[in-house]
């Protein structure tokens, strides 16, 4: 029981030593682009591409009758600041569906910020680190009769 005992001891002082460098946020989507990806700039000319992927929330609790809500559809926007990546997105189109691994940050409201402002509500920040296409959208051709 000791050598148990002195393992897991080991074990929570490994993890409480851990080095924040090793600390992440990760977020996985799957899902389709709700539109076009955007060419952006920054206030130093750096481009950028902001893009909206769309994922559906499909196991809602049910409801005290039993019954299941209908599935809500999530927005989350994007950016890439990778211009290898910004070259691709830029021929990507809305409906394509992509496998896509962010970094995640949350950053807090500022309090001293006006209300009206983005800055005085909590923010959501996805950078993108990888995309994959899974299937384009079929191209409609119109028939002439």
């Amino acid at each position: 029981m000791n050598a148990l005992r002195n393992q897991f001891r080991t074990q929570i002082r490994n993890f409480s030593i851990s080095s924040r460098k090793d600390d992440m946020a990760k977020l996985t989507l799957v899902g389709r682009l709700g539109k076009d990806p955007v060419i952006r700039t920054t206030s130093n000319d750096r481009e950028y591409v902001v893009y909206t992927v769309a994922t559906r929330n499909h196991q809602r609790p049910p409801r005290e009758d039993g019954t299941r809500p209908e599935p809500t559809t999530s927005w989350h926007s994007v950016l890439s600041f990778n211009p290898n990546h910004n070259n691709f997105l830029k021929t990507l189109k809305k409906g394509t569906q992509v496998y896509v691994e962010a970094a995640y940050e949350l950053q807090e409201a500022d309090r001293d910020a006006s209300p009206d402002s983005p800055a005085a509500q909590r923010q959501i920040f996805l950078r993108q680190e990888s995309i994959r296409v899974l299937s384009r959208p079929q191209v409609r051709e119109d028939v002439e009769e």
